[in-house]
Order: structure tokens, then sequence, then C-alpha cells
């Protein structure tokens, strides 16, 4: 990744790939830190560890999940607006947050409380936006 990054960055001169470039090289860095740290902390006796494993899985997919985001930013905010103007959005999203908020009060654990409560938060905007729009509408036709 640091030379993929590093080429990347130096072969071209345009700011969005400057961009990606350094986000590239950033994680190869990162990655190269981690291995690093394991080598320090396990002396290279248990150096497959699973902690390696997830990071780098976990790098992978929000590398991934930011250049999808990147390319399709358009689309995808068109897709909400249609999606958001509907009474099935409302309908979901009442049922997310409501199902969320039952999460997080039964339950104890950091990752759950995070994933519960990320997902009551887009609920919540899910809901503000379709009120606003029916309230747009509505005050447009008087």
């Amino acid at each position: 990744m640091l030379a993929v990054g590093g080429w990347l960055g130096i072969s071209y001169n345009e700011p969005r790939i400057d961009r990606i470039a350094a986000i590239i090289f950033g994680a190869g860095g990162g990655l190269i830190g981690d291995e690093v740290g394991i080598l320090l902390t396990f002396e290279g006796e248990n150096y497959w560890a699973g902690i390696s494993y997830t990071f780098a899985i976990l790098i992978l997919a929000i590398a991934s999940i930011l250049a999808l985001i990147n390319k399709y930013s358009r689309t995808i905010l068109r897709e909400f607006r249609e999606f958001s103007s509907s009474k099935g959005s409302f309908y979901f999203a009442v049922f997310l947050a409501a199902i969320s908020i039952a999460f997080l009060i039964d339950t104890n654990n950091p990752v759950v409380i995070t994933v519960t409560g990320l997902l009551t938060t887009v609920a919540c905007i899910t809901i503000l936006a379709f009120l606003v729009q029916r309230i747009r509408k509505w005050l447009n036709r008087r």
C-alpha cells in the first residue's frame, strides 16, 4: 500500500488522485505500525493474533466504503432524498429506532451500544428528513 500510494502521488498531478494516494499511503503506514506493535508486544511468539486479521479487515472495509461513497455520493444523496420523501422511509425509520432503542436499553456491551446508537441516530435523521419534507409540501400548498 505504501508503494502504490507513493507511486500514485508522484505519477499524477491531480488533486483528487493526490488525496486518494495520501489515504492509501497512510493506511499502508498504519498497517506497518500495527505489525511493528505486534512484534514488540508478542515478541514474535504469537504473531498471527486474531487482532491483526480484525484490524486488516476493518481497514479494508472502511477504505472500500469510503471509496464507494466518494464515487457514488451524488447517486446516494439523490436516492436518499427520494426514499426519505416516501411513507415507507418513515415506517422503516420508526421500526429501526424502536428496535435500536430496545437493544440500547438491554445491553452493557460497548460494541452493541455503539452500533445501536448509530442506527438510532440514522433513524432519527430519516424521520426528521421525512417530517421536514412533509412540512415543506404543506407550506407550499398554502
